[in-house]
């Protein structure tokens, strides 16, 4: 009941008790108990005597078949959730379930959505794309490498698909526009070293956030709409799950070495100076593009270094 009320409400217009009643076929006090439940879910409306209940913004409720729709590639199972704690703690805690099924799901909110280094992904209710994809590899964990970057050039052509100009690439796995991070990506991996693995592919798309819901964000930030304003979730939620299978197929056939190229002439910091942190080191050079494992080339003083994915930051010198 809850998702309908939700969706007689996406609108952000008032609607009254008695109307939302009828429309559900429930008491009117049925229905104040299911407005409750958006407390929980913390999603800000307004009860205005006379007038009614309304959201205090206008949103766009994931549709499982408007986003099967526009999905191309093979997927075996898609779940759009209502509220999760981590799309990516959701299908990782079901992968051994599903070996060798392509199992995706998006939700509404994230309660503890997760990137890079333990951060906390902001996820308000109803605003971006969380998604997370299960899929299967074998040849153990060496057969994965350069797979997040991959997955980076796959959300890379679903933006230019939707229209989106500027997106760069920020390694290892951020994507970038009007010099402001837009969305990451978040990989888990379980199984055998050398042999059959599976996959959580997490991807977390600012896609409409007003300045309230992005107070706990501590680097500069962008969301979709204030570049192109008409989009539609379910059609961005789509194309990007599209293009996610489509380059997980090509990753599969060839690996990363394909992508190589085409990675570096988007990478924001490409021919640039940066210096690069970790909790051990410090080191700066000119960013010299990616090799065939994904692995960062970095041009310093010492030579050539070869920069390994972990618990790194890359940022502009200076």
């Amino acid at each position: 009941m809850l998702n309908k009320l939700l969706g007689l409400l996406a609108d952000g217009r008032f609607h009254s008790g008695e109307e939302l009643g009828e429309a559900l076929g429930v008491s009117r006090a049925a229905v104040w108990k299911q407005l409750k439940k958006l407390d929980d879910l913390d999603i800000p409306y307004s009860s205005v005597k006379g007038k009614g209940y309304r959201l205090h913004d206008a949103i766009e409720l994931l549709d499982t078949q408007k986003i099967r729709d526009q999905i191309t590639q093979r997927l075996d199972l898609l779940d759009v959730l209502l509220d999760v704690d981590s799309t990516n703690s959701y299908l990782f805690s079901r992968a051994s379930d599903h070996m060798g099924k392509r199992y995706a799901v998006l939700a509404e909110k994230q309660s503890h959505g997760r990137g890079r280094r333990g951060r906390r992904w902001v996820s308000p209710f109803g605003k971006n794309i969380y998604l997370s994809v299960l899929v299967s590899f074998s040849g153990g964990m060496s057969a994965l490498e350069g797979l997040s970057l991959a997955v980076a050039v796959a959300v890379e052509r679903a933006l230019t698909r939707l229209g989106i100009e500027g997106v760069g690439l920020k390694w290892p796995n951020d994507i970038y526009a009007d010099g402001r991070k837009l969305a990451g990506i978040l990989l888990e991996v379980t199984g055998e070293y050398n042999s059959h693995c599976q996959v959580v592919m997490g991807i977390g798309l600012n896609l409409s956030m007003s300045d309230e819901d992005a107070t706990a964000i501590d680097q500069p930030w962008v969301d979709l709409r204030s570049l192109k304003s008409d989009l539609s979730r379910n059609q961005v939620a789509g194309m990007l799950l599209n293009e996610v299978l489509a380059v997980v197929d090509e990753f599969q056939r060839e690996g990363f070495a394909p992508l190589q190229g085409y990675w570096s002439d988007r990478d924001i910091y490409h021919q640039k100076e940066v210096t690069i942190t970790s909790p051990s080191y410090e080191i700066g050079g000119v960013v010299k593009g990616v090799n065939r494992k994904g692995e960062l080339l970095l041009q310093t003083s010492r030579g050539m270094e070869v920069i390994s994915a972990g618990e790194l930051s890359v940022r502009a010198a200076g």
